[in-house]
């Protein structure tokens, strides 16, 4: 096991990454509260892991299941949470822990923001995706139909433990999803990183634990580090949402859960790659390579077949736009980002074109 850190002063916290620690009791001891613990999970995870994580915890934790996928990220499913908590006579002093991915992490996350105005969390990652970046950095949130987690609150973890051993049990639609956010990573970040997943991502679809582990490690330090330089996302951590401009469009237009998240960033970073060539930064060669790398992963490199006016309509009011225009992250080389706003539509409608977004696709059926 390999333990990080995401320094933030007095709300610093811990990341352990390593196989079979998801019942090690000594990780989640300091931080639990003197007010018992509250697991937020699903019905497909639950009956693989659930019972070993109560032992590590606590025998008579308050166990709240919601929905599995997309669509539970909603205020019905904020409420059965924080109805379970009110039954269960949880107080300040309880212990939310999150047992899942990316849904349930940010859904429990976004209960424990709000329930009597803050109490702590702890996130268990079950999914690649949310080993390597969203149970890292303390975004929470839900979504609405006008857009992708336009209801949510900065709420950091007291720990996260990513037990790599789960990644056994996930589906590999579910695998490849989560790659995208690794390549995600590696392109606006790290060059030798990128280098070294086109050199491994068949490793990667293996399972190769060694090599899952190097990736979980390295997408970790590379986000706890721009997480503790800009927390809320007030300059550098924009740089992380590479892709994620077009890709919650995608989500948005196609009615959450029919395109998986992973999947909708992928088809994004295609097309952001594609605008940052058109924008005179990123070389054609390396364009290339982003969506070389993306389609080895087994993941989407064309978008569905929706009007290119109403993915620009939904750019519009996702919540990174400033003054009612789209920002996008670009590529100047692969391992470096940079935010823009100022481009002309028909640079954006080419690389919706360039995307395949409008012309019919089968690239969601991973």
């Amino acid at each position: 096991m390999e333990t990080l850190r995401v320094a933030l002063g007095s709300r610093s916290y811990p990341i352990h990454v390593g196989a079979d620690i998801i019942d090690n009791a000594a990780l989640y001891r300091p931080h639990l509260g003197a007010g018992g613990v509250a697991i937020v999970t699903n019905p497909v995870v639950a009956p693989l892991y659930l019972a070993r994580l109560k032992r590590a915890l606590a025998p008579d934790a308050v166990e709240i299941l919601i929905e599995d996928g997309e669509n539970a990220k909603r205020w019905e499913s904020v409420d059965l949470v924080c109805e379970a908590l009110l039954a269960a006579r949880c107080g300040r002093d309880a212990t939310i822990v999150a047992l899942g991915g990316g849904v349930v992490g940010d859904l429990a996350g976004f209960a424990a923001a709000v329930y009597q105005r803050g109490v702590p969390f702890i996130q268990v990652p079950t999914t690649l995706l949310a080993q390597v970046d969203s149970s890292v950095g303390g975004k929470t949130a839900i979504n609405h139909p006008c857009g992708k987690n336009m209801i949510g609150a900065f709420h950091q973890p007291r720990a996260v433990v990513a037990d790599i051993a789960t990644l056994d049990t996930l589906p590999v639609r579910e695998l490849r999803a989560g790659l995208a956010e690794v390549i995600k990573h590696a392109a606006a970040l790290d060059a030798g990183f990128f280098e070294w997943l086109e050199a491994n991502v068949e490793r990667l679809l293996a399972r190769d634990r060694l090599a899952l582990t190097h990736a979980v490690r390295r997408c970790c330090e590379l986000k706890a580090g721009v997480v503790g330089a800009d927390e809320r996302e007030s300059g550098v951590r924009a740089i992380l949402n590479f892709g994620h401009t077009f890709g919650h469009a995608i989500e948005a237009a196609m009615g959450y859960g029919e395109w998986l998240h992973g999947e909708a960033v992928a088809a994004g970073m295609v097309m952001a790659s594609e605008l940052s060539a058109r924008a005179g930064l990123l070389a054609a060669s390396d364009c290339a390579r982003v969506r070389s790398l993306i389609a080895r992963a087994g993941l989407p490199v064309a978008g569905p077949a929706v009007a290119a006016e109403r993915i620009i309509e939904l750019m519009q009011v996702d919540k990174k736009a400033a003054r009612g225009r789209a920002r996008f992250v670009l590529l100047e080389a692969i391992g470096s980002a940079r935010v823009r706003a100022d481009l002309p539509e028909s640079d954006v409608r080419a690389a919706l074109d360039a995307g395949g977004v409008g012309r019919p696709s089968a690239a969601a059926a991973q």
